[in-house]
């Protein structure tokens, strides 16, 4: 039987990392025909759906792996291997799934990266960064070095996620850091209507408060949860300084970054 609090660590887990990505289409907005109305049905639509696949995913999952251990880093590939295994034409299948989760991770990671490097663009040109995040290429119109800087922390994470760590452990080392800034963010997000400007509380009606408190405190506890693994790990309290040390050295990288930005605009 799973304890509690092994629930609530998959709760965390699921509600940051199946539900967060609706941002996309703000980051996008520009690119969109009525954001302001395209955002929300976004949302209405896409979210039971997330749900649903959630639901039927996991079920599968588990009705064909049982209590053995499950892939974290390919667990469709595993159930489809155990699922069809039976079949004459389980090969040819197996390898159509394959390829298709194959073209959605490359997917989602285009996605990822564009939006993940159009923010650092954004910053400096509002001048919260140095004017270098918004330098546009000259020919593609791209913002390529806010794109170098984050592939380049990309790759560092990626690569230290695998020091003294073995394949699953190195896996949820990423997914767990990533949860963290998303925690971060959504928290932050989550906060201005309830401890944000006196305006902005005062304009904020009852049911987004509470829905902000709810969001706000799912965030608290996905992050709380990161340090804790899903899987057996030979030191948890090592997992658990690799999260805190690579959320803080990430956090202090960012403060420097804008430090410096703001001391070369008073200068």
């Amino acid at each position: 039987t799973m304890s509690i609090f092994y629930c609530f660590n998959i709760f965390s887990k699921l509600s940051v990392g199946a539900l967060s990505g609706f941002e996309y289409v703000a980051i996008l907005a520009g690119e969109t025909r009525a954001p302001a109305r395209d955002i929300g049905r976004s949302v209405l639509i896409a979210s039971p759906v997330i749900a649903l696949m959630f639901i039927l995913g996991t079920s599968a999952v588990l009705a064909f792996v049982g209590n053995n251990p499950i892939d974290l880093i390919g667990p469709v590939p595993q159930t489809l291997r155990l699922g069809l295994h039976s079949f004459p034409i389980a090969g040819a299948i197996a390898s159509v799934g394959i390829l298709l989760m194959t073209a959605r991770s490359i997917s989602s990671t285009s996605v990822h990266v564009t939006g993940s490097s159009r923010l650092p663009m954004v910053a400096g040109w509002d001048r919260l960064l140095p004017n270098w995040f918004s330098h546009l290429h000259p020919r593609y119109k791209t913002p390529v070095n806010s794109i170098i800087f984050v592939g380049a922390i990309t790759l560092v994470i990626a690569i230290s996620s695998q020091i003294g760590a073995g394949i699953q452990e190195a896996f949820q080392l990423v997914d767990n850091a990533a949860n963290v800034f998303y925690g971060i963010v959504y928290f932050t997000m989550f906060a201005i209507p309830i401890f944000g400007a006196g305006a902005i509380r005062s304009g904020a009606p009852i049911w987004l408060r509470i829905a902000a408190i709810c969001g706000a405190a799912v965030s608290l506890s996905a992050i709380f949860f990161t340090i804790y693994p899903i899987i057996d790990v030979p030191s948890p309290l090592s997992f658990a300084v690799k999260i805190i040390a690579v959320t803080a050295i990430a956090n202090a990288i960012g403060v420097a970054i804008f430090l410096f930005g703001k001391k070369r605009r008073r200068g």
